[in-house]
């Protein structure tokens, strides 16, 4: 399994903009094959910052998305909110402690 972390910094006046435009399609990204789990969080002292881990089951299972119809309607939109350009790391889980 790897967890995709994106952070995104959107300019304040499009931060609520967003969320409206994503709200249908977390539901459709999370039950993506290959898509174990979807976490979208909000910075507490800068609400315009945006972050969502994915899980997938790897790499292939990712890059099978980011090569979908889905990835190509969402992104696009997404990406003319940002007030920065978007940061993101492909990580490995290494621990989980509850």
């Amino acid at each position: 399994m790897i967890i995709r972390i994106v952070k995104m910094t959107f300019q304040p006046e499009e931060t609520a903009n967003f969320l409206t435009f994503f709200e249908p399609f977390k539901e459709q990204i999370r039950h993506f094959e290959g898509c174990q789990k979807l976490q979208i969080l909000r910075g507490k002292d800068q609400p315009n910052i945006i972050f969502s881990y994915s899980y997938w089951d790897g790499p292939a299972a990712l890059d099978c998305y980011r090569k979908s119809a889905l990835f190509g309607q969402v992104w696009p939109e997404t990406k003319k909110r940002f007030a920065a350009k978007p940061e993101a790391w492909t990580v490995d889980l290494l621990a989980e402690i509850d």
